[in-house]
């Protein structure tokens, strides 16, 4: 299995998880919306822990690079976790508007990052490590 197959795969896994999110406010449902908002974090996180564990440090020591596309990926991945404060928060204030608000700017920022991700990073983790992609993936599955 190539590494840009897997990680793809969790990415669009992830995008489900956020509609369902977002079906929940919409329909006014916050318990629903809190449980699958729980479910989305900490898949992502999960996501993020397997590139920052396994995938970025793998893909440094091969490539040589460490300054470059994982550094950007991480400061981004910070981001993310902010905005997964803010979300939290508005669900438990049960406040559509701001819940809506930090949804749009975390999309933005997780198309944009995944964008990236998906049409430069994977694609060169992929070159550097496709002869042990697959021990690659089965670490990231590990985590």
């Amino acid at each position: 299995m190539q590494i840009s197959d897997y990680m793809k795969d969790e990415h669009r896994a992830c995008d489900v998880e956020f509609a369902n999110v977002e079906k929940g406010v919409n329909a006014g449902d916050f318990p629903a919306a809190q449980e699958a908002f729980e479910n989305f974090m900490l898949d992502t996180l999960k996501h993020f822990q397997k590139e920052e564990e396994v995938l970025f440090p793998d893909f440094e020591a091969a490539s040589g690079n460490t300054m470059g596309p994982t550094q950007v990926m991480r400061m981004e991945h910070d981001q993310v976790r902010g905005l997964f404060e803010k979300m939290k928060a508005a669900l438990d204030a049960e406040d559509k508007d701001e819940f809506f608000s930090v949804a749009d700017t975390l999309m933005i920022l997780l198309q944009q990052h995944n964008m990236k991700e998906e049409q430069m990073l994977y694609t060169m983790c992929d070159r550097f490590l496709g002869a042990q992609a697959d021990t690659v993936v089965e670490k990231m599955k590990a985590v």
